[in-house]
């Protein structure tokens, strides 16, 4: 179905479309920014700094817009899609943070599902009216390790791990994406699709607080990890491909670390369509967004 070696190079024009890409300034977002922009798009820079944001589209060939957006805060979302408007061709949910020690957003939810899962859920379903292709959201092999509690999602009864929420968040993505997919089907042509990246070496690995966790995964960039060029593939190529609904793209190579494009495989638990109801009803809940589909 796929070509292994497809590359940025294959994208097709995006001449005359708009993109939104969150986490816009470095690593993935940056790529995907780049290259959306050579292609011929007109990509919105949806970012927490918007001074760098600046500095980082000014170096970009291609038609760029900064936006501020910051999605560990509900005000931020609501303020940027109430500023919008007109069409967005293709939403990029493809900011994230990793193994962070624990925290909360500024409206009290455990950082990593808030920011990863909540905050683009809130943000999806509020753009959703303009939104005319798809929505494209960045998940990982760390959901292979996830489990979903509805009961604690913001870890306030649970003994806290950094590497438990990140997982929960990173299936999260693919369950929202599940679900989204079948309410865009039974409403209209629209796609929702996933990627994960496979090992990217980018300072997402950075945060961790963890002298011994920073040392480990710095290794791993050196001797694992493929380049974040190489990396942003997989979502280059979900926005721009015409796939299967709710597609999850990763690279081909072992362990899907490393490679090119083409459609993988998930964990039963990110298809179980009767979770992916019951989170999404939930993250109604919690965010105080409706569903707009």
């Amino acid at each position: 179905m796929t070509d292994t070696r497809w590359t940025s190079n294959d994208l097709p024009s995006f001449a005359g479309r708009r993109v939104v890409v969150t986490g816009a300034n470095s690593g993935l977002g940056l790529v995907v920014t780049r290259e959306l922009a050579r292609a011929g798009a007109r990509v919105v820079l949806a970012v927490r700094d918007v001074a760098r944001g600046r500095e980082v589209a000014g170096q970009i060939a291609g038609d760029t817009e900064v936006r501020a957006l910051d999605l560990a805060d509900l005000t931020s979302i609501r303020r940027f899609a109430d500023d919008w408007t007109g069409d967005i061709d293709v939403l990029v949910n493809n900011a994230g943070i990793m193994l962070v020690p624990e925290g909360r957003t500024k409206d009290g939810f455990e950082s990593q599902i808030g920011t990863n899962h909540l905050g683009h859920f809130a943000l999806t379903n509020l753009l959703l009216p303009h939104i005319t292709d798809r929505v494209v959201t960045v998940s990982s092999q760390a959901h292979r390790r996830g489990t979903i509690d509805l009961d604690d999602l913001n870890w306030e009864t649970r003994n806290y791990s950094a590497a438990g929420a990140y997982a929960q968040s990173k299936l999260a993505n693919l369950l929202f994406t599940l679900e989204l997919q079948r309410r865009l089907t039974a409403t209209g042509s629209r796609r929702a699709h996933s990627a994960h990246p496979g090992w990217a070496a980018t300072n997402l690995q950075s945060h961790s607080g963890n002298r011994l966790l920073g040392t480990v995964m710095h290794l791993g960039n050196k001797l694992l990890a493929q380049d974040a060029a190489t990396g942003a593939l997989p979502t280059l190529y979900a926005a721009s491909q015409n796939l299967p609904p709710a597609s999850y793209v990763g690279p081909d190579g072992l362990l899907e670390y490393r490679g090119h494009p083409v459609l993988v495989g998930r964990t039963a638990a990110a298809s179980d369509p009767e979770l992916a109801r019951r989170l999404w009803e939930l993250s109604e809940q919690l965010t105080r967004v409706p569903s707009t589909v």
